[in-house]
């Protein structure tokens, strides 16, 4: 068995090469380099050239390093037609991400944002006790990621609202389905947390129309985005948190990344900024959880996490 891995320059890749063969020590594991045309049973990848696999007939599978496959997907016809493409499920990500989204959450229901101003200026004024009944958070994506925030923020009895494709039923979310649905979805929930795959259908999703249907409250609604900077209309986001619209905002990810240092995001003391990093691949998570499919997969049998091309996710 023959695995061809692929990361970016600056990556560990080493420990990659490593782990793979540690797990599988019947494969022969190595890195793409310029030229490679050998053959492969199997494809590791996270953001490869289109030279790595354009053309390739031998391969069974292609795993994405990641959750989010919509830079592998901009390759097009590189991609070889008929192969399966298989992303990381979780991946160690799930708990790292409903850790920042409860972390956000909590953050925005508790105000301690005017807590540490008022702090600052040696002013001792406790606020309003909050309703937390009023504070519905409305979960943008119900997959694996999704629903274990959707979890997290459950425990903390939060009402939880969750938007989904198809029909999910988890403990103490109420959910909404298809395009039909996005608008009560948006009218039920104070706080949106998207974490959707980005498709066409899913850019520019985050928009001025959709926001100012969110719930307001006394102080205004509020944002936190964990999936791709693409979701967000920039201009949109901006503009509402400064009429008052939107109270605040976290955002991991952005559409240029990193984040340009003359982006009027900097200047705006109502969102808060981090460099991408609301779930990070675990390695020996993902390594396990591949090695496990491609066993599976020589077995002849099937694995989940197969992307569908034609949507996307």
């Amino acid at each position: 068995m023959k695995l061809l891995c692929y990361v970016p320059p600056g990556s560990d890749f080493e420990n990659w090469i490593a782990d793979f063969s540690k797990a599988l020590p019947e494969a022969e594991v190595r890195f793409w380099q310029e030229g490679d045309n050998a053959p492969a049973d199997y494809a590791l990848v996270w953001r490869p050239p289109a030279a790595m696999l354009q053309g390739r007939r031998d391969l069974k599978a292609i795993f994405n390093l990641g959750a989010g496959v919509d830079a592998i997907l901009k390759l097009g016809d590189a991609l070889p037609a008929g192969v399966p493409l298989i992303r990381i499920e979780d991946g160690g990500m799930a708990i790292q991400m409903a850790s920042y989204v409860t972390h956000a959450v909590l953050g925005y229901f508790g105000r301690y944002d005017i807590y540490r101003q008022q702090a600052a200026r040696r002013e001792w004024r406790p606020l309003p006790e909050p309703d937390k009944r009023a504070f519905s958070v409305g979960i943008l994506g119900l997959g694996v990621l999704g629903s274990r925030i959707a979890a997290a923020l459950a425990h903390f009895d939060f009402p939880v609202n969750g938007w989904s494709r198809t029909p999910k039923d988890f403990p103490g979310v109420r959910n909404f389905v298809g395009d039909d649905a996005l608008d009560g979805f948006l009218r039920a929930s104070r706080v949106l947390v998207c974490i959707l795959p980005l498709t066409d259908a899913t850019r520019g999703i985050v928009n001025r129309e959709n926001l100012l249907k969110l719930q307001k409250g006394a102080e205004g609604a509020y944002l936190i985005n964990v999936a791709r900077g693409g979701h967000v209309v920039e201009a949109d986001l901006l503009a509402l948190i400064k009429e008052g619209q939107i109270a605040a905002a976290t955002l991991d990810v952005f559409e240029q990344e990193p984040l340009p240092p003359n982006h009027p995001f900097w200047q705006e003391p109502r969102i808060s900024i981090t460099p991408h990093i609301s779930a990070i691949t675990v390695d020996e998570d993902s390594v396990q959880q591949i090695s496990a499919k491609i066993q599976l997969l020589e077995q002849g049998k099937a694995v989940s996490g197969t992307i569908d091309r034609s949507n996307g996710y």
